[in-house]
């Protein structure tokens, strides 16, 4: 068995994939632009924690005993002019992705170290792959960490910890949030490698960014027009559903906050005869798994593309 193991090291201890996924991913985590998202992000953090210390008394004090689900108010909680943790990370996050992947193959074309790397005898795919699970990883590291750290600070200053129930929820918000920045990071790579410059992918990453996160539901007001009821009209909402900030919102909120039972608008049949009661974590992923499958969906089809962009482009030493 011994004889097996080391057998099975050798062989795949050089494997080009491995060699260059770990080679991106100490370049990541060395590098200063890793350091500043990190700081960015840890600050989004820290002032989330601000708000949960001068707000957890009164909103324990506001929910049922029963039903509390307290330690999700760490996520979830907000004092009016600053959003909860979940809502800035997903304004932020997609920067943090951006800024991982828009110069990930143009930068390494213009020093002319792609070619030298290619005319080694190194599979051309092993090259995006090592790119975007080296950015992957990096973005892992960093989310686990912060969750992590909203955890034992909840622990510490509430004084219980999560119930089994809570931690999980807590769990699936996590890899929700690397899923969804990695939407992002396959996105920025399809540009790098449609566009020589890396200021021209990046420019037009957060061009797209700032659509959906700003301009998108602005012109989805306006196509729907003034509406007596002040709902959401049925093909409003679907079109909304074309966002990836959207979708990821509708994700987390469903998922942090278990009173929500639906993740689009409710008819009055449907709100009629309900128990104002929290959705247990298997109904509550039953909720969210179309929107969930989307997002998953959508990052797949953004590598494949990067994928497809790639293997076909010509790139000469």
């Amino acid at each position: 068995m011994k004889d097996l193991i080391r057998k099975w090291r050798e062989e795949n201890a050089w494997h080009p994939f491995s060699v260059l996924a770990k080679k991106e991913l100490a370049d990541h985590i060395r590098s200063f632009r890793f350091i500043v998202l990190f700081v960015l992000v840890m600050l989004i953090c820290v002032g989330s924690l601000y708000v949960v210390l001068s707000n957890i008394r009164d909103a324990a004090a506001q929910v049922d005993a029963e039903n509390a689900n307290l330690f999700l108010k760490i996520f979830t909680l907000s004092n009016g002019n600053l959003p909860p943790y979940f809502a800035l990370l997903g304004l932020i996050g997609p920067l943090v992705g951006i800024s991982l992947g828009f110069d990930a193959i143009n930068a390494e074309m213009n020093k002319r170290t792609l070619g030298r790397i290619l005319a080694q005898p190194i599979p051309r795919d092993a090259v995006i792959n090592a790119k975007f699970t080296a950015a992957a990883a990096a973005i892992s590291i960093m989310i686990c960490s912060l969750s992590f750290f909203m955890i034992g600070f909840g622990i510490w200053f509430i004084g219980i910890p999560p119930t089994f129930e809570e931690f999980l929820r807590i769990l699936i918000f996590t890899i929700v949030t690397i899923i969804y920045i990695a939407f992002w990071i396959n996105l920025s790579i399809i540009f790098s490698t449609l566009f020589k410059q890396p200021a021209t992918s990046a420019l037009t990453c957060i061009a797209i960014w700032l659509f959906f996160s700003v301009f998108y539901n602005i012109l989805l007001s306006f196509l729907a027009g003034p509406s007596s009821t002040g709902g959401t009209s049925g093909w409003t909402y679907y079109l909304s559903q074309l966002s990836p900030n959207q979708i990821y919102s509708n994700v987390t909120s469903v998922l942090l906050t278990p009173g929500i039972r639906s993740a689009g608008p409710l008819s009055v049949s449907q709100v009629a005869g309900s128990v104002p009661s929290p959705l247990p974590l298997q109904q509550s992923l039953l909720v969210i798994w179309p929107h969930l499958t989307t997002l998953i969906a959508g990052t797949f089809i953004c590598f494949g593309m990067a994928y497809l962009l790639f293997i076909r482009k010509e790139i000469r030493s």
